[in-house]
């Protein structure tokens, strides 16, 4: 069966990277896919490739969402119109995960809500490290099998070659997770600090422990880094501390307004993030586990199994 990989706007540069990848299902080839906006605003979309019985990988990052999910949904019911035989998604930022419960009256849990919008039109989700905190698995919330890949591989690798004498340092307990698993893979040590949220753009985080920080390159490693007010706020610590200057590591480089600007300006010797979302720091490529991620998902599919 052949898999098209079928890029939505702004993916088209990890489409093409990941058709490289050894481990995709194939035969495979890219598939093309024009989008635009109507005068009124709604949006027209034509499928310019042949997907009659193929297997459709769309591939779409979900950062800034709410404009990429009607041209999305739509994708899905297109392809299916034109004869697709499965239909997959590769989100590697998948949306509204931080949102897991209702921290205030009268609010929605979003998390779920956009679960039950997308799960229907897929017959398999692959993602990179989404934030699961509250909600355990994907399959809490998704009606669709979900596969999640992890960067913490990916990431450890690189702080093997790039970083000398590295300690790495989580700005959360919730960010314990990926780098517990970063540093294990990586044999380094590290630290997990306080942080206390007193809003979007205002945190509050503990001092490490300085003898740990001895001639050692401290490595901030968080999942998500959207106004980067935690690092920025970590990285003064660490500068007031004597500590050597941070290299700071994105699963996913949200990057809100200036971000990156404000991490450079806090003391970070390097800024860097996997390419989940976009952005000039994408330094740490993940198509290799991606592509794994979707053959296993392939080969599992309740819908292939009963095409075979």
């Amino acid at each position: 069966m052949n898999t098209v990989i079928l890029p939505l706007p702004g993916n088209e540069v990890l489409a093409n990277s990941l058709l490289m990848q050894p481990a995709l299902p194939g035969p495979a080839v890219r598939g093309e896919l024009a989008v635009r906006a109507f005068p009124d605003g709604e949006t027209h979309l034509r499928l310019l490739s042949n997907v009659e019985g193929a297997r459709v990988v769309l591939v779409a990052t979900l950062d800034r969402p709410d404009a990429k999910l009607v041209p999305l949904l739509f994708a899905a019911l297109l392809v299916r119109d034109y004869g697709a035989a499965e239909v997959g998604l590769l989100a590697p930022y998948l949306a509204y995960m931080r949102q897991d419960t209702r921290f205030n009256p009268g609010e929605g849990v979003t998390a779920r809500y956009f679960a039950k919008l997308l799960s229907p039109h897929l017959d398999w989700l692959v993602t990179i490290d989404p934030h699961l905190h509250r909600i355990a698995a994907l399959d809490q919330v998704y009606d669709c099998p979900a596969r999640v890949v992890h960067a913490a591989p990916a990431i450890a690798e690189w702080i093997a070659t790039e970083v000398p004498m590295p300690i790495l340092i989580g700005p959360d307990g919730e960010s314990e997770q990926w780098v517990a698993e970063v540093a294990a893979l990586a044999r380094v040590p590290y630290t997990v600090l306080g942080k206390v949220r007193h809003g979007d753009r205002l945190v509050e985080v503990s001092s490490p422990d300085m003898a740990q920080l001895v001639g050692r390159t401290p490595v901030l490693v968080d999942d998500i880094v959207s106004t980067a007010h935690t690092m920025a706020e970590t990285l003064l610590h660490l500068r007031q501390m004597g500590a050597k200057p941070a290299v700071c590591i994105a699963v996913h480089a949200i990057f809100a307004e200036d971000a990156a600007g404000m991490l450079a300006s806090s003391g970070a010797a390097r800024v860097v993030s996997c390419n989940t979302v976009s952005h000039p720091s994408n330094e740490i490529a993940l198509e290799r586990w991606m592509a794994e991620a979707i053959r296993e998902a392939c080969a599992s599919s309740p819908r292939m199994r009963q095409v075979d």
